[in-house]
């Protein structure tokens, strides 16, 4: 009777919970339940094979903290938006102190969820950090990641709410990152690499990643203050280092780009003529000329100005995402976004920005790899670990994995789009930390069942199962319960190369 019980519970999906078991996967759920051919056993959990089907006997007793609630922290940079307008205030307001409020004058820029300590999250019912939580038991990250890691969450995930552009940047690769760190470390807090992925909650804009060569040579051609600026004899043997080589990745065209930057930011005193000259120009589209005027009005004279027009000009509406690796030259204009990244706070900034300026080492560290901006953009796929239920399934909920080339994180977002739509998580050898953006659900780890509203972060321990659940009260897009999972799994993820 209970090898009958256990079938038919995978079958259907139901009566798992009270059997101790849990399906991993059903690509048919309309299948009349094959018999068991075998199992599999693994260091936190047993799997059942029903053909098609497999059926997780989860681990009887889950850590301490395995389900946790952090109040997290939120930056005030100036280039953050103000107020209730700021999507990194309202998520913090939620799990804020209780004399903290969202001053209407106010900008709030970034809101931290994780490990770091420039801003450590705190578990809200004891205050203490989420670095001691893990610290004190490292199955909560799971072995391997702590031996990889050290006691500490691989990634630091974030909620960043933009006004004004932030500084034109890169975040140094793992080596460089040890030179800086060891030279410089009041301006460089970490000997880690910050490779880091952007995914719009609403639109956004940005600068990312070096134009195409010959877009590059038109803006040379057809601006006379950038010309002037850069030096037309330079400007002459850029055309022809790269005349007929647009597409190459020969060292004579990295050396021309280096050489047009150096000129360029030895040359202060032109950057203000060349808003105007956009404006004024009618060989350039009408976007160009506002995204170049709103820029010089937030940073009068600025090198970002001239930046511009070597970066690919990038706007993605909610869900697109884009990854940039370590020395990957960018900047964000404007826009609510999610943002993960390694573990780290190091950034080497030129232009938009009041802060330390380091234009030598930038210029030095760029990969000067240049191509559209479609190039530039990480498109998610299914994520296969992933159990919907009927409701979530019949109004077209989606659980999208966006996973980068790197070891440190990946990201689930999960869109229950109506009332008892359920997504269940498959156990993982890692940590999580999930944020909610939008309605009203629950979570549930092991017996521990939490209500769960707009800006709620929790962190989710190794080998947990996670279950997630929309109780909005209402239908259509009012009633969307959206959340971003962000989780580190060793397995199968590959290491970028040069180190980076």
């Amino acid at each position: 009777m209970q090898t009958l019980a256990l079938q038919w519970a995978a079958f259907t999906g139901e009566g798992l919970r009270g059997l101790g078991v849990e399906i991993l996967r059903n690509r048919n759920p309309l299948r009349r339940p094959p018999s068991i051919l075998f199992y599999k056993y693994s260091r936190k959990c047993r799997f059942l094979y029903f053909g098609c089907n497999a059926v997780c006997l989860l681990p009887e007793n889950l850590p301490a903290n395995s389900l946790t609630r952090p109040k997290t922290g939120v930056n005030s940079y100036d280039w953050g938006k103000v107020g209730q307008e700021s999507a990194a205030a309202r998520y913090a307001a939620t799990t804020a102190a209780p004399d903290f409020k969202v001053e209407d004058d106010k900008p709030y820029a970034e809101l931290w969820m994780g490990t770091h300590p420039s801003l450590p999250s705190k578990d809200v019912e004891t205050q203490r950090s989420l670095l001691d939580l893990v610290q004190d038991n490292q199955a909560l990250l799971s072995t391997e990641i702590s031996e990889r890691y050290g006691s500490r969450l691989p990634f630091l995930f974030k909620v960043l709410s933009v006004r004004k552009a932030l500084s034109i940047q890169a975040h140094p690769n793992k080596k460089l990152a040890e030179q800086l760190h060891a030279r410089d470390p009041r301006n460089y807090p970490d000997d880690n690499h910050k490779p880091e992925m952007t995914i719009a909650v609403t639109p956004f804009e940005g600068l990312c990643g070096f134009r195409p060569l010959a877009e590059i040579t038109h803006f040379l051609q057809a601006i006379q203050p950038l010309r002037t600026l850069v030096g037309t004899q330079a400007a002459s043997d850029f055309e022809q280092a790269v005349k007929g080589n647009e597409d190459s990745e020969d060292s004579s065209v990295e050396t021309a780009c280096k050489e047009l930057v150096a000129l360029a930011k030895s040359s202060p005193d032109s950057f203000g003529t060349l808003p105007s000259e956009v404006e004024t120009n009618p060989t350039n589209p009408g976007e160009l000329a506002e995204i170049i005027g709103r820029l010089d009005q937030q940073f009068p004279n600025d090198i970002g100005s001239f930046v511009f027009f070597f970066l690919n000009f990038v706007k993605l509406e909610p869900g697109e995402a884009m990854f940039l690796k370590a020395d990957d030259i960018h900047a964000y204009v404007s826009g609510d976004i999610i943002e993960c990244m390694a573990s780290s706070d190091n950034v080497v900034r030129a232009g938009f920005t009041p802060k330390f300026k380091d234009v030598d080492t930038l210029t030095k560290m760029l990969t000067y790899s240049y191509a559209p901006i479609e190039e530039q953009k990480l498109r998610p796929t299914d994520y296969p670990y992933t159990i919907l239920n009927a409701t979530a399934y019949s109004s077209a909920s989606e659980s999208m994995l966006y996973d980068p080339p790197i070891e440190e994180f990946s990201v689930v977002k999960t869109d229950l789009k109506r009332t008892g739509a359920k997504a269940t998580f498959d156990p993982i050898e890692g940590p999580s930390v999930i944020i909610c953006t939008r309605g009203n659900g629950t979570i549930t780890v092991g017996s521990k069942t939490e209500e769960v509203r707009e800006g709620y972060v929790f962190f989710v321990g190794a080998t947990a199962e996670c279950i997630i659940q929309n109780t909005g009260s209402g239908e259509g897009e009012d009633d969307v319960f959206t959340t971003f999972k962000a989780f580190c799994e060793l397995d199968g993820k590959e290491d970028l190369t040069n180190g980076n």
